[in-house]
């Protein structure tokens, strides 16, 4: 059994997920209604991340950092990072955000066998799904099963999520729509097909609510046609 799974994006009027001052204390603040268990992100999103953030540059890395987490259970979220071709190299510094309680690796069994390797050997969690790209149902199945996931929301770029809605994986999409035209390149956006090689990709969807919030921001939620809206926890 797969958890839930959710997209919640912020973007521009005209469908920018970038080049514009996101209010991400409120984009936040409407995630945590849902109470994940899990935050998916793609590699590129977090590679993306590193690239326009001097403070995420890799540091050098340190045992006593990848020792797992003693003590009592832990609520914070895990974070999930799907990477087949081995490409994160910063686990240290993603391990130190405050708000994730452990990090996991999502790989396929064409991943590098020294970057399985790699993973091992700093005791980051990892799940091999799939031949040359990660099964994402059979990946999010072992969230469920192996780690008491039942809720997941995805926090990345096109090429995820538009692996996740062709495999029909998605719950619910959930956009913050803010008031500003961003202009620029026309790409990353919500829904990238081409970059996930996927051709013809539409999704019908069903509005379940829309709430107009500060300074004219507006919060639209949908289901994806054939399932049932859930309320947040």
């Amino acid at each position: 059994m797969k958890p839930r799974v959710i997209i919640h994006t912020a973007m521009s009027l005209d469908g920018r997920i970038t080049n514009f001052p996101a209010d991400l204390e409120l984009y936040y603040s409407l995630a945590a209604q849902w109470n994940p268990d899990a935050i998916l992100f793609g590699s590129g999103t977090v590679l993306a991340a590193v690239r326009d953030n001097p403070a995420l540059e890799v540091p050098p890395e340190h045992e006593e950092m990848f020792v797992p987490p003693a003590g009592q259970p832990d609520p914070r979220p895990l974070l999930v990072i799907a990477d087949s071709r081995g490409q994160v190299r910063c686990w240290d510094a993603i391990r130190k955000w405050p708000y994730m309680r452990d990090v996991l690796a999502l790989c396929s069994r064409a991943t590098p066998k020294e970057y399985l390797e790699y993973l091992n050997e700093r005791h980051i969690g990892t799940i091999v799904t799939g031949g040359e790209r990660i099964d994402m149902r059979e990946a999010l199945e072992a969230l469920n099963r192996d780690y008491a996931t039942k809720t997941v929301r995805v926090d990345s770029g096109g090429t995820l999520n538009s692996v996740l809605l062709h495999d029909g994986l998605v719950d619910e999409v959930s956009v913050l729509i803010h008031p500003i035209i961003a202009g620029g390149k026309s790409s990353p956006t919500l829904c990238d097909p081409d970059q996930a090689g996927i051709t013809g990709l539409q999704v019908p969807l069903i509005h379940t609510s829309t709430e107009v919030l500060k300074e004219g921001m507006v919060w639209s939620r949908y289901t994806i046609r054939g399932t049932k809206p859930a309320p947040a926890r």
